[in-house]
Order: structure tokens, then sequence, then C-alpha cells
């Protein structure tokens, strides 16, 4: 490499020599990788767009109303009361993303993440459709401003305006629900101007972002190009180019017909930087692994297209470790991926398993404060509770009262009627609990509580129960 290519590592890859941006002409891109990616999103954005509108029993597919405190996960509501899901939920994402990233690099930045799919798979393909590929877009941008390049520019830039709106719109419809959004529609944006403001500004950020920034938020914004480089060693599975095959003695060279490349020392790179101009982020593969790189594939299609093209091994570049490429190994699935694998499993495990136990209902009974025990007739002692009641689903519970499971004795709420707890709603008041004292062990006493509707038990919880001091 001379010291142009050695200084690759200077400046990300959207940077020029002079610090200013270097725009990103990326050529379109084709092969069996780019297939799979394609087919990949259509189910991504039709699952995207369509969750907010899809209801199950009455709950929205996906919904996250922070400010309103209601979330609806795969049409299941969650309260504030399920925190310990959500935290649960977060560990485990973060120790996914820390081994999957360890193992396979950023396989997700180029697959799932939302950037890359409307920034490759949407915005790209409008500009290819109206301004052409690669080299079509580069002598367009350095024409004069002719009345063709107004058009195409102008459509291009609206097309992107009314994506980039239709994207907040869904994602408005995440954070409020898609029926608010709906009755926001129909009202118009003078009745809800606050809304529509901020929706505009989410607009703004999006059409800024795809149609200017880019690939920068790969290269700049994302931490997670970062946290690649520092989990990623030699045993970890990433795009990768095989530089003992694509160089060997010799090194690079253009191609030439009816030569024995391997008999004379050289690399099966061609030279042809077919994958530097569809890279979506500006880098050569060759230079080795790159924070840039988000495993997107592009490069390995169009090095795919030229091998076969000029009848040489496919594989140049593809899914490798640095451990394969100097050994010369397949790609294997190895102890540590099946380790793993092994932990994300168990957690997975964990987290359904506290998802299989979570009730529909949370019930909270504690002793009114400042209180002591009452003695009643017969040697019954009396305590004050407080109850609360949360209803987490979209139906009510009728006929809701209490039963003593652990003690025999009463419990009886101080109006004497039967308790109603309305759907996404809670219900609370006061309880006398009355137990016999002989059944009493000491001063406190833990006591289990069920909760029915009906003849149906919707959940238990357990309170302490304050009694005489036995000198037994």
């Amino acid at each position: 490499m001379d010291t142009e290519d050695n200084n690759f590592r200077d400046r990300i890859g959207t940077m020029n020599a002079e610090g200013k941006r270097a725009w990103v002409y990326p050529k379109k891109p084709d092969g069996r990788f780019y297939k799979y990616r394609t087919w990949l999103t259509w189910f991504l954005l039709i699952f995207l767009i369509a969750s907010p509108f899809i209801h199950i029993n009455g709950n929205q597919f996906m919904l996250f109303n922070i400010l309103g405190r209601e979330f609806h996960i795969f049409g299941q509501p969650f309260w504030p009361q399920d925190f310990y899901l959500g935290v649960t939920a977060m560990i485990i994402a973060v120790l996914f993303i820390t081994l999957f990233t360890s193992a396979f690099g950023r396989i997700f930045c180029g697959w799932i993440c939302p950037q890359t799919i409307f920034m490759e798979m949407v915005f790209r393909k409008i500009e290819y459709w109206i301004e052409g590929d690669r080299g079509a877009q580069m002598r367009l941008d350095k024409e004069e401003w002719t009345s063709d390049k107004i058009k195409k520019k102008g459509f291009k830039w609206f097309l992107f305006f009314l994506i980039s709106f239709g994207i907040a719109n869904v994602f408005l419809a995440y954070l409020v629900g898609s029926k608010r959004l709906l009755q926001y529609v129909t009202e118009g944006p003078l009745e809800n101007l606050s809304t529509f403001i901020a929706l505009l500004i989410f607009t703004g950020v999006f059409y800024f972002i795809f149609s200017w920034f880019r690939e920068q938020v790969c290269t700049i914004a994302c931490p997670y190009g970062r946290l690649q480089s520092v989990l990623l060693d030699k045993k970890s599975v990433v795009v990768a180019y095989d530089h003992k095959r694509g160089e060997r003695s010799l090194g690079r060279s253009k191609f030439k017909k009816n030569e024995d490349r391997q008999e004379l020392g050289k690399g099966d790179c061609i030279d042809c930087s077919q994958c530097v101009q569809v890279c979506p982020t500006g880098i050569d593969i060759r230079n080795g692994t790159q924070l840039e790189c988000i495993n997107c594939t592009a490069c390995i299609d169009a090095c795919d297209i030229i091998m076969e093209k000029v009848d040489l091994p496919k594989g140049l570049i593809g899914f490798y470790s640095e451990e394969n490429i100097e050994k010369e190994e397949k790609v294997r699935f190895n102890s540590r991926m099946k380790g793993f694998a092994a932990i994300l499993f168990v957690l997975v495990g964990i987290l359904s398993g506290m998802l299989f136990i979570r009730t529909d209902v949370e019930a909270t009974v504690l002793r009114l404060p400042g209180q002591l025990y009452e003695t009643q007739e017969n040697n019954i002692i009396s305590n004050v509770y407080t109850f609360k009641l949360i209803n987490k689903t979209t139906g009510s519970f009728e006929d809701v009262h209490f039963k003593l499971l652990s003690h025999k004795g009463s419990i009886e709420s101080v109006t004497h009627e039967r308790i109603i707890v309305p759907e996404k709603g809670l219900a609370e008041g006061t309880l006398f609990i009355e137990i016999p004292k002989a059944l009493l062990k000491d001063e406190k006493n833990s006591v289990e509580i069920g909760i029915y509707s009906g003849e149906k038990l919707i959940e238990t919880t357990s309170t302490n129960f304050m009694g005489p001091r036995s000198f037994r």
C-alpha cells in the first residue's frame, strides 16, 4: 500500500483530506444478499407501519405512550407497575447487543436498523429512480442549475418531504395511539396546533437525516460503531476481505485473459473498486475492518458478480473472522458462539417466565399508618388496611371481594359493598381484617389474602397483621 492508502484510519470515509464532507455516491447494489435484504425490508416496513393500526382485544399491537404511562407490546398492556419487566428486557437487550456484536459485528446495522432500512431501501431507491445510478448522480450534481436539474432535484426533495412526514405520523401513532392520531387528522391541524407543530419538527428532523446527514448517522452519531471497535477480536465473524487470497505475494493487479494468477503470484483481487463504489458509508473493505462498516453485504454481492465474470471463485469478500482468513478455515459455529447463545437463551427464558407469571391485576394491601390493633368481642383482633387494585386489562372486574387464605377470619370493606375495578383503571379503599386471637402466633403475623372476581381468583397478596405480644 502507498502512503495515501495507509492513512485511511486517520479520518472517516465521508471526509476528505481537507476535513470537508466527502459526499458518498454508492452504486446501486445487486446480488443474492441484496435480494435477501429487500425481502427482509418489506417485512420490517410492513410491520413498522401496520403495528400501530392493529388492535387485539382492544389493545394497540404496539404502543409506547410515555406521557400516558401506557405501553402495549404485541397486544399485551403494560403499566408503570411492570417496570421491573422493562428493566429485565433492557438488561437482556444490552447483553444481546454486546454478545451479538462481539460475535457478528454490526450486522444489525446493515439489515435491521431503521436508519439503514429507510436510507438504503426507501430514500436511496427514490434517488436511483429519479437521478439514476452513481455516475448519473455525480454528473447531475456537477451540472449548472438547468430546468432539468431543478425538476429532478425538486421532485426528489418533495418526495423526501412527503415520506418524512409519513414516517413522523407513524411514530406519532406509536406515541399517542393510532385512534388519537386519526382523531387529530379528522379534526385538522388548527384544532391540534401544538401536536401539528411537533409533527412538523420531527418531519424536519427525518428530512434532514435522510436528505443530507445520511450515512454520517452511522459513522458519527451512532455509538454502535465505537462499541464495535472495542468488542471485536480475531474470532468475530464480520464482512471481511480475504487478503491472503486477494493479495498473495504480488498483490492486486488488473485482470488479463488467459493468465494463471495463482501461479504468477498475483492476488485474485483485480482492483476493479466495485466494492468501494457500492459501499453506502464510503469505505474500502480491503483496508480491513473499520467502524464505518455496517455489514450490509453490498460489497460481497459486487465482488461475487465480478469474480463470476472473470471466472474466479466467489467469496473473496464474505463473512469471515480474522482467524478464519489467517488459518484458511471455513466459518464454524465455535464454542464461544455456543456459549453466547446459551447465555441469551437462559436470559430470554427468565424473561418469558416473568411474563408468564405476570397477573392481570396488581394488588397492594397495607396497614393504615399509625393505627394499632383493636380487640373486639370474643377475643377477635381487628386491623385496618388500605387497598389498591390496578387493572392491567381492557375489561372490567365485577363483584371483587377479598378472602383470607392463611387464617380463619373475615375481611370486609368499610362500605360493605362489592368492588368494581374498571378497565385500565384502579380501585382503592379501606378494609377491616378480623382474626381470632388464638390463631395469632406473635405480635406480627404474615397473612395471605386472595382477591376474587365472583368465584374466580384473580390475584393473591400478603400483608402484616398486628396482634398482642405473646408471652408463651
